[in-house]
């Protein structure tokens, strides 16, 4: 089965520590949502299996309106073949989230929410420049969840002058909320970003990668307590509330990615639209796709799956590593294997490579040390 992701470039504000692709003007809202319909007509003969999630990321999807919501949604309907019951999330600020527009959209097609939280305190939602603030935070989650039972939030560690203390005070309030689903991810101070210029003038303090990591075990060790399952490395889930469409991803599965920046998979291509609203708008406009694609050799596809995988509680399986990729491929991925064996950072079981409680917080790094970077 397949998954429809639609980037919607928007946003109120920018955070101080995002480079997702984005616009302020709102203005241009109507014919980018025109755009997008179109191409998710003129794209229509590249999925030719099921579509079992759609997802409305961004930037802040939840600017568009519920009726521009539902006219994407309907789109998709018309032109797709889609499961009787799809997981369709949206992922939304809580200044958006206000009662009224909760009840509309339980009474919508959305079925789950992803709810940019990020910290229930002021002093952090200030230094990211966020839209909301804390009580807002709180509020819209109390008002939503007595509309949705499939809610995740986010929460970001490692946010300078955030301590122990603190972090465990937001995570404390995610679970007293009862969510089936959080979320979490270490700030990264990413180039031309507001956060790096703050940084390099000494406004702000360095983000602290010791702390970050400590504050991660932290939040394992909480939400674990509580019967959540990190199932992927930035994300936790009660059984039955796991991300569909984002499990869809680590797993391989292809994917549609409509909008500007976009991104799409079918197993052997991935492909990239323009990350330029007013170029976007042009060329759907006059029906040429603004799109790159790039042939991912075998190497590239291995390298893929390692990174994937290591990242799951599913494990790099050495059998599909042997069938798919050839022996060449296992031997090298045995051999790399050894060193993180030893610190005890993977463990082998049942023929699946996976990585420890200790190798979690360093999983990208290991993963990069098993790259294949030869064979073709």
């Amino acid at each position: 089965m397949s998954g429809i992701y639609i980037h919607i470039p928007f946003c109120k504000q920018a955070c101080h520590y995002c480079d997702f692709h984005f616009s302020t003007q709102l203005e241009k809202k109507e014919v980018m949502v025109n755009a997008i319909a179109k191409e998710l007509v003129l794209r229509k003969s590249e999925v030719d299996d099921a579509v079992e999630t759609i997802y409305f990321g961004g930037g802040t999807p939840s600017v568009l309106s519920n009726e521009e919501i539902e006219r994407l949604i309907q789109t998709v309907y018309e032109h797709y073949n889609v499961i009787d019951e799809p997981e369709i999330t949206l992922e939304a600020n809580p200044d958006d989230l206000t009662s009224n527009r909760i009840i509309q959209l339980s009474n919508s097609p959305v079925n789950r929410l992803s709810i940019g939280i990020q910290s229930f305190f002021d002093e952090d939602l200030k230094l990211m420049n966020r839209a909301h603030n804390a009580g807002e935070a709180e509020q819209c989650i109390q008002e939503a969840i007595g509309y949705f039972d499939n809610i995740t939030i986010d929460l970001i560690y490692g946010i300078p002058g955030m301590d122990n203390k603190r972090w465990k005070s937001n995570i404390q309030k995610a679970l007293d909320f009862g969510l089936p689903h959080i979320s979490s991810y270490a700030l990264t101070v990413e180039p031309r970003t507001a956060l790096k210029k703050f940084i390099e003038k000494g406004v702000v303090p360095d983000v602290d990668d010791e702390q970050a990591q400590e504050q991660f075990h932290i939040l394992v060790d909480m939400l674990e307590a509580q019967g959540f399952v990190n199932y992927e490395i930035s994300n936790f889930g009660k059984p039955g509330f796991f991300s569909k469409n984002n499990t869809a991803y680590w797993l391989g599965k292809k994917y549609l990615g409509v909008g500007p920046s976009a991104h799409s998979f079918d197993g052997k291509h991935r492909g990239w639209n323009i990350r330029n609203n007013p170029t976007y708008i042009k060329k759907i406009t006059k029906g040429t796709l603004p799109l790159e694609i790039e042939t991912l050799s075998k190497t590239d596809r291995y390298n893929e799956y390692v990174m994937t995988g290591l990242r799951t509680v599913w494990g790099v399986d050495l059998d599909r590593i042997a069938s798919e990729f050839g022996e060449n491929y296992q031997k090298y991925l045995k051999q790399q294997a050894v060193k993180f064996l030893e610190q005890d950072f993977l463990v082998l079981e049942d023929g699946k490579l996976l990585t420890t409680q200790k190798g979690k917080f360093l999983t990208d790094g290991i993963a990069a040390d098993l790259f294949m970077v030869n064979l073709k």
